[in-house]
């Protein structure tokens, strides 16, 4: 629970936000004569295989209280790799326990905004912050290893 002030008064209460992740696709290219997959079509598969561990998985601290799939795939020229690359938007509307449950969230590579619903305040203490910081870092080193292990193969 995250602590708020209303008034004079201290109250602990729920955290609400709305996260939008946009999910990556990269058309892959066919064998033989057969086509691969358009890129819209591999960032919207993609987009339904994250959301449904999103609906199937629970995750500590963290419930979902929606999500929606209304965002248009776009695309744009990915100058890394020089292809086209799709993006599948979804937003979801997510009530965590903590701040530090939403860290998970906001540090992965789909992550695009945040914004906070619900309360309007909050107020943290210096122990919070420290588990907030401590936490942060661990998401960090955590996709710091993913990248490598995605990148040295």
């Amino acid at each position: 629970m995250v602590r708020t002030q209303t008034g004079q008064e201290q109250v602990e209460t729920e955290l609400r936000v709305r996260v939008r992740l946009d999910f990556k696709g990269v058309s892959r290219p066919g064998k033989l004569f057969f086509g691969g997959k358009p890129t819209e079509k591999v960032a919207e598969e993609t987009r339904e295989q994250q959301i449904a561990l999103f609906r199937n998985v629970p995750v500590q601290g963290i419930r979902i209280e929606d999500i929606g799939l209304g965002g248009e795939i776009y695309t744009v020229f990915g100058e890394h790799a020089g292809v086209e690359v799709a993006y599948a938007p979804a937003e979801l509307i997510l009530v965590a326990d903590t701040i530090e449950d939403l860290v998970r969230f906001v540090a992965r590579e789909d992550f695009r905004r945040i914004e906070v619903l619900e309360p309007d305040n909050v107020m943290l203490r210096r122990l919070e912050i420290e588990r907030l910081m401590f936490r942060v870092n661990e998401e960090i080193k955590a996709l710091q290893r993913w990248l490598e292990r995605k990148y040295s193969r």
